[in-house]
């Protein structure tokens, strides 16, 4: 390798880097200042490419994230000053003042305001369709053909949510803080749906080989706890937080030795991390204290009851059984109805769980990866051959990890 083509490299990863673990901070602080969200994308989205010209000839910055920073400033402050539909937009920017940049040393002296940008995203004004996907793209970065296969509906469609509640956003100069007390709980369904949306995310790249979603489901959890923090009689913001840590605990089991998956209930509970799990228990505690149940105290639950097993050596089916039916009665989703088809069949047969199957909205079931891998175990449970092999080669084809999709495989030949 030759020295230009090393310092292009060198630049390449520190900016990816930059880009994995600070855009989401970056973009909420210049939009903190200017108000326009899209403009901010735009600008951060020069700076990350000038970096990309430049530092592979002039060396990589010692600061990388101020060095972006201070680009982007400077791409909008040229953006208003050339664009004469902005000329009277210009008075009321506030894009990081000179002397307010030059206190920033490091990344480290940023200040984050992705709180803020979450619960400005989650304002009452914009489409309660697009809050949760706003927040996913603005905050944590994930792109909308990612965001819309999350929510089921085409890229175009969810390309356009976004554009207009970012127009929303500007065109009625929808205040950039984090709102009164009073006004928290309203907004709090939607940002606890993006940060869990971000999780589940994270959750489905197992070997991390994605570098758009490595380290997201940290982030998340540190952002929940923020949320508990600032909202601490909110049982629902706990109710999350023990969620996540629950499945978190067991990330390094979801893989043997080889990297072959691992379901749930075949993992080694020796490689779960008790003290996530702790964690996890002593604020699904604190929530039930509240007295007022929810979806995320009631998933949490559910995740309890697993994580039961690394002490008594078995899963209480019955227990998540009621707990799914509680689930389904709460906050309807197609997730909790196959949940629920799961345990109902531990409990009394396969049959039983597919007449729940059966009962699923089949629109929606039918891209959906996880409902035919529940339908295919349990029609091969009930000794239907024929159709198991049939849902396993549409749950083959939904399945994007490749380790996943190798036991699916084995699981289907295995029935002859």
């Amino acid at each position: 390798m030759t020295d230009a083509e090393a310092a292009r490299e060198i630049a390449h990863r520190t900016a990816q880097a930059a880009a994995r673990d600070s855009y989401g901070r970056l973009l909420a602080f210049l939009a903190a200042r200017a108000r326009n969200i899209a403009a901010c994308e735009d600008a951060l989205a020069d700076a990350f490419r000038a970096a990309l010209e430049t530092w592979p000839v002039r060396g990589v910055p010692d600061k990388p994230e101020a060095w972006l920073l201070t680009a982007a400033r400077r791409n909008l402050s040229h953006l208003w000053r050339h664009d004469r539909v902005r000329d009277a937009a210009v008075p009321d920017l506030a894009v990081l003042a000179p002397d307010e940049a030059a206190e920033i040393a490091d990344a480290e002296t940023i200040p984050d305001e992705r709180l803020k940008l979450l619960f400005v995203c989650a304002h009452p004004a914009i489409d309660p369709a697009a809050r949760t996907p706003l927040m996913l793209q603005t905050v944590l970065g994930l792109d909308a053909a990612r965001i819309a296969s999350a929510f089921l509906v085409s890229p175009a469609t969810m390309g356009q949510r976004l554009v207009r509640a970012k127009a929303k956003i500007r065109d009625a100069g929808i205040a950039f803080a984090v709102p009164e007390p009073a006004d928290l709980p309203a907004r709090l369904e939607a940002v606890l749906a993006a940060i869990y949306a971000a999780f589940t995310n994270a959750w489905d790249d197992v070997a991390g080989a994605d570098p758009r979603r490595r380290g997201l489901s940290e982030e998340a959890i540190w952002l929940a706890r923020v949320v508990v923090a600032l909202l601490p009689d909110e049982p629902e913001a706990r109710g999350l937080l023990a969620l996540m840590l629950h499945c978190d605990a067991r990330r390094a089991a979801r893989r043997d030795a080889a990297g072959a998956f691992v379901p749930l209930d075949r993992q080694d509970t020796r490689l779960w991390n008790r003290h996530m799990i702790d964690e996890a228990e002593a604020a699904l505690a604190l929530a039930a204290r509240a007295e007022r149940l929810g979806r995320y105290q009631l998933e949490a639950a559910i995740q309890s009851v697993h994580a039961q097993r690394a002490t008594t050596g078995r899963v209480e089916w019955a227990a998540l059984d009621a707990l799914y039916a509680g689930l389904v009665a709460l906050a309807p989703s197609i997730g909790a109805q196959i949940g629920h088809a799961a345990a109902r069949a531990k409990v009394a047969g396969p049959r039983a769980g597919l007449t729940l199957l059966d009962a699923t909205d089949s629109e929606r079931a039918a891209a959906y990866q996880p409902y035919w891998v529940v339908r295919a175990y349990l029609l091969a449970e009930a000794g239907d051959a024929t159709q198991a092999r049939a849902a396993y080669v549409k749950a083959i084809g939904l399945t994007e990890d490749a380790a996943q999709r190798d036991h699916l495989v084995a699981a289907m030949l295995a029935l002859g």
